[in-house]
């Protein structure tokens, strides 16, 4: 049997590429399809090439492999297409969104998914991605696009409302990777867990999560994980690559809560009013939380790829074990009909009852021939609903400001920002954004300078 076209865009993120592509090389049913990278930039397309050669090597995939920098050129006839890019790169942006926000004494953690970092990414992104559903709609209007850009929900949202007709799902490793943190950190087996999950990405929480017992018998582990916390025994370190982060922010968020969110705490600080303040040193040092992480990760992430190049080159196979990545199981349950489960970004059509319908939600899906089918969760309860929609909020004013032009949106967006409005004046938020939008230039719509 023929295997699918699967096509990468954005395949210069070579890591990523590795892993995603490492997954599906490990599917049987996956061995032969047919890979088509694309990337504009022709050095990085050329050293994904390299990685993805040795990979069908070391797993014995007997596929084909094309490179292009013409988009419509690499989706014709796909069946999948991956999405992994960032607009703008980690230079001159990402550092953009940091040192212009650090000069109003706004302080960030990753700023990819909400603040004034991820409003000025969406702004940057959300044209690039509704190009690739144009093309898609005339090179391969029946492939499913799995998309891994940030920021997710904004991204995801704004496709489906001007491309309602593409099979999408945004995807994301939070509620699959935090489950094996916590499983870690209870030192038990992350495969005896069960949980149901729902919310928005990167602000999801497990309404239920269960371990099974000797008997045969699940049982809560709340009340084990409050307790480990407690006496000292968790959190465990957060580690990515050299740096450590602490996982204070959540598990305080536990305790208030009731429920544990599937974002890390680096993450999460900036996604509330609560942990980031100006002249209060103690509760960064209190919470633990990594100012500047996301700049600091990508440094570290160069130069270790900038090594790891080097081996590949000089070496004949690349050895990968699989990920948690849900790319290679959608793409195995679709094509072959062997039914999954995963967590994806997708539209709430009456999915969560007490969150706008409309926007993007964070759900378990159903995966099998039939494609993406997103499961009814009903209500959730109602103190997680209030706090997520401080973040939709900004999401529905971003979504609503890209599809309709309309620049007054993007300032109001900043202002419903929980951590942005702790922060700042009213005409400290209106400079800071027009301060953003100069220095990003023509990194942004046209219309966006008007």
């Amino acid at each position: 049997m023929t295997g699918p076209k699967i096509t990468f865009i954005g395949a210069g993120s070579t890591v990523f590429v590795k892993h995603i592509l490492g997954d599906v090389f490990h599917r049987s049913a996956l061995k032969n399809a047919h890979i088509a990278l694309m990337d504009i930039n022709e050095r990085r397309l050329q050293e994904s090439q390299i990685v993805v050669e040795k990979l069908m090597k070391s797993t014995q995939a007997t596929g084909k492999i094309s490179c292009h920098t013409n988009q419509k050129e690499a989706l014709k006839d796909s069946n999948f297409v991956v999405v992994a890019f960032q607009i703008g790169g980690f230079e001159p942006c990402t550092v953009t969104d940091f040192e212009v926000c650090k000069k109003y004494g706004l302080e960030q953690t990753i700023a990819d998914t909400l603040g004034p970092g991820g409003i000025m990414r969406a702004l940057r992104t959300i044209p690039h991605l509704w190009h690739i559903c144009d093309d898609m709609t005339e090179a391969c209007p029946d492939a499913t696009m799995l998309n891994y850009v940030n920021p997710m929900a904004m991204n995801t949202w704004a496709m489906y409302e001007k491309y309602p007709q593409i099979k999408q799902v945004g995807l994301c490793h939070s509620v699959q990777g935090t489950a094996e943190e916590l499983a870690r950190d209870l030192d038990i087996d992350y495969q005896n867990l069960r949980y149901r999950c729902a919310g928005i990405n990167r602000m999801a929480f497990y309404l239920e999560i269960e371990k099974k017992g000797l008997d045969g018998k699940y049982t809560s582990i709340y009340p084990e994980l409050l307790s480990a916390y407690e006496s000292g025994i968790a959190p465990k370190d957060n580690i990515h690559g050299n740096l450590r982060c602490k996982n204070i922010v959540r598990y305080e968020m536990f305790k208030k809560l009731g429920y544990f969110v599937t974002e890390s705490s680096e993450h999460f600080a900036e996604y509330t009013p609560y942990f980031i303040k100006p002249n209060r040193p103690d509760l960064i040092e209190r919470y633990k939380v990594p100012l500047d992480e996301y700049p600091k990760r990508c440094i570290e992430q160069i130069d270790n790829w900038n090594k790891e190049l080097e081996q590949y080159k000089n070496s004949d196979r690349i050895d990968i074990k699989q990920s948690n990545e849900y790319a290679s199981t959608i793409i195995n349950s679709i094509w072959t009909g062997t039914p999954s489960v995963i967590y994806g970004n997708v539209r709430n059509n009456k999915l969560i009852d007490n969150l706008p319908e409309g926007c993007c939600v964070e759900v378990a899906c159903l995966v099998d021939a039939n494609g993406i089918r997103p499961t009814k969760v009903g209500e959730i309860p109602s103190h997680l609903a209030a706090l997520m929609q401080t973040n939709i909020n900004v999401q529905t004013l971003l979504t609503e400001a890209i599809i309709n032009e309309d620049k007054q949106q993007i300032y109001r967006a900043a202002l419903l920002d929980p951590h942005t409005a702790a922060i700042l004046g009213i005409e400290e938020i209106y400079a800071l954004v027009d301060d953003l939008i100069k220095a990003h230039g023509n990194w942004l719509p046209a219309w966006v300078h008007k």
